[in-house]
């Protein structure tokens, strides 16, 4: 442990580097040794193995009371056994709680918030680009897969003003068994128009239909997954959040990563 200081450039100032190098790599070593210990009858290439190894390396640096050398082990064996270190920090904060420890929790990587707040004023590229890949889908007017695409994306799921529209008046027409394509784009204004001119232009690789439509849907169900974790880790931060209800959300948020974890 990093004693006689409240933070690494307080003991750097008292000891000096080479102490403080010294000390991390005295401690890693211990810590090294128990993880290297759990892997040898893992296989960190198989998922569910992998998932294991997440939960008992959490249970391991929970156990830590300085919250400076978990981040330290927790940034050195997310790089060297090809972990999120965003799944560790969960997963430490969520056994942190259960263990109804009064200490500061350690923060979530905060970048990956804000990230996500910003992009709902401005639509990233790669969201537009997969809402035209439903339209380009929807646009050939087939009214069997209609329903699947109906049933696992919703209208709220689209971010883009424009598209939102399109694919409103789309899913009006549908379920009145309209298939009319042509007759329903005559029905939407010019700029929705253009929109829709554009994107039958493009190429989206509709070559194999089923997998285009796997893909979105898996896409739209792994963005419904990270929403939910952030949401559940801010909840988790609140004083106001109960005991008991953080505990389930804690559950909640174990299965959220095992479910991104099997996504990848």
């Amino acid at each position: 442990m990093l004693e006689g200081a409240k933070d690494p450039d307080e003991f750097i100032v008292k000891y000096g580097n080479a102490r403080f190098k010294n000390a991390v790599d005295k401690a890693l070593s211990i810590v090294e040794f128990k993880v290297r210990l759990l892997k040898r009858n893992l296989d960190l290439n198989n998922t569910s193995d992998k998932i294991k190894f997440l939960n008992e390396i959490a249970k391991l640096i929970s156990k830590i009371d300085n919250n400076i050398e978990k981040e330290v082990y927790i940034e050195k064996i997310a790089k060297e056994y090809e972990i999120s270190k965003e799944a560790i920090y969960a997963e430490v904060n969520k056994l942190s709680y259960d263990k109804k420890q009064s200490e500061k929790i350690l923060e979530k990587p905060k970048p990956v918030v804000r990230h996500i707040k910003e992009n709902k004023e401005q639509v990233p590229e790669i969201i537009k680009k997969r809402e035209n890949t439903v339209l380009a889908i929807l646009l050939n007017g087939d009214l069997n897969i209609f329903p699947i695409i109906k049933q696992n994306i919703k209208l709220e799921d689209f971010k883009d003003g424009i598209n939102r529209e399109i694919v409103k008046k789309l899913y009006e027409e549908f379920e009145k068994g309209n298939s009319n394509i042509n007759g329903i784009i005559d029905t939407l204004g010019e700029e929705e128009q253009n929109h829709i001119t554009e994107i039958l232009a493009d190429d989206y690789e509709l070559d194999d239909i089923e997998k285009a439509i796997d893909d979105v849907i898996r896409a739209y169900d792994k963005d419904r997954l990270n929403e939910r974790k952030f949401k559940i880790l801010e909840l988790l931060e609140s004083s106001e959040v109960q005991q008991e209800e953080k505990s389930k959300l804690g559950k909640e948020l174990s299965d959220i990563i095992v479910r991104l974890a099997k996504m990848k």
